[in-house]
């Protein structure tokens, strides 16, 4: 190993690289967007709506209550507007059209029968048919649904009890041959990628594979500031094989160098000459999806917190909560929050707060209502409701009765 890092610095350096290193610009432009979504290279889309869409809420967490709208201009808007595309990055994602070269190998062993579902791969193979039919019917139509394609009578269930018009527009999606054009409320609008995305981005030479790859692994390094061969390959699912070849060639042409870090088994990676800061001071809700999170292993080696979703778990059965966001201050993750957007009451319903064996101290409770009165401004919420019958929960309410701005 060429160096060592404290646990204390990896952590300053993760959350430097992952956007929080910095005070963010008030009011947040179009640019800090841009800008903040090259350095993550994917943010995670997820149906769950019990606060919000998961992918508007990285960006809040790192630039604070930027008009959300702007987010949709560069996923779903006009040609010229795009900056982002839908694909599978991380899971379902978002990611910058810079990286659409970079996916094209997935793209092509998709359409191979290769790293998709395999209720797709046999799809693609047995129902050819469905599939170039419903290509024709984008290619003549124009952006299409699947509930508009759909020949099936009775209403569809969960997942992969889908219509074979949905399973072909997925299989056709997977393959590169259609793109998201834009979203129906939720539901994605399918058409030819020539038709959205920029001619520029679509004509470019396509990387090898293990280009891509190394490609792919390097953003990764520099979106993690440190991280494990897993937490590299991780951030962009990539294979082992696939990882640890590209991570061959990276380590030997010095972009990326090995370094050790205070408790972690594995070595570590980092890419270029580390600077790390001095203190984070940001204060942050993130997203159960956040990439500074969403590797759960990772969190609790960075951070010694144990982070699992308790969405599927019966009520009773739940430690924390429904829909728990954990929160960032003074550089640890330092309690997590049961939260709710009530719409129709016009209020963000805190049902729990729980703090981390070290506590938050009033600093971090003011610090923890400012965040919340400032994601209830931005959720167009006029009030923040505490349910939360535990000590957390009356230390919070003075800290919001004491005026923490907004």
């Amino acid at each position: 190993m060429s160096f060592s890092l404290s646990l204390a610095q990896a952590r300053r350096l993760a959350l430097s690289a992952q956007g929080f290193g910095k005070s963010p610009a008030r009011p947040p432009t179009l640019a800090n967007l841009k800008r903040m979504l090259q350095r993550l290279g994917v943010v995670q889309i997820d149906s769950v709506n019990a606060l919000v869409r998961s992918h508007y809420l990285p960006l809040f967490s790192r630039l604070g209550d930027y008009p959300a709208d702007l987010l949709d201009q560069l996923a779903w808007g006009k040609r010229r507007q795009r900056r982002l595309f839908e694909y599978w990055g991380h899971e379902a994602s978002l990611l910058p059209l810079e990286l659409y070269p970079l996916m094209r190998w997935r793209m092509a062993h998709a359409a191979d029968g290769k790293g998709i579902y395999r209720q797709l791969a046999t799809f693609g193979r047995e129902r050819r048919e469905v599939i170039d039919r419903v290509l024709a019917a984008v290619r003549e139509r124009g952006a299409l649904g699947a509930g508009s394609l759909s020949t099936r009578e009775e209403r569809a269930g969960p997942w992969w009890d889908w219509s074979e018009e949905k399973h072909a527009l997925e299989w056709l999606f997977a393959a590169g041959e259609v793109t998201v054009a834009g979203r129906r409320g939720f539901e994605r609008l399918y058409d030819l990628p020539e038709r959205v995305l920029p001619a520029e981005i679509l004509d470019q030479a396509q990387p090898s594979e293990a280009e891509a790859h190394q490609g792919l692994l390097l953003h990764a390094a520099g979106a993690l500031g440190v991280a494990t061969e897993q937490d590299l390959r991780d951030y962009f699912r990539l294979s082992p094989l696939q990882s640890k070849a590209a991570l061959a060639v990276l380590l030997e042409d010095g972009r990326l160098q090995a370094c050790a870090v205070q408790g972690w088994k594995q070595p570590a990676y980092v890419a270029g000459v580390p600077r790390i800061p001095r203190r984070i001071e940001a204060s942050a809700l993130l997203s159960p999806f956040d990439s500074l999170v969403w590797a759960r292993e990772r969190t609790e080696r960075l951070f010694d917190f144990r982070y699992r979703l308790e969405i599927d778990t019966p009520a009773h059965k739940r430690v924390y909560g429904y829909y728990v966001l954990p929160f960032l201050h003074d550089g640890r993750i330092a309690a997590r929050l049961d939260l709710r957007a009530e719409r129709t009451h016009g209020r963000l319903a805190v049902h729990a707060v729980h703090e981390e064996a070290q506590e938050l101290g009033e600093t971090g409770y003011l610090a923890l209502a400012a965040s919340l009165l400032r994601m209830a401004n931005w959720l167009g919420l006029a009030q923040v409701q505490l349910n939360c019958p535990r000590a957390e929960g009356s230390r919070l309410r003075q800290a919001l009765l004491s005026g923490a701005p907004a």
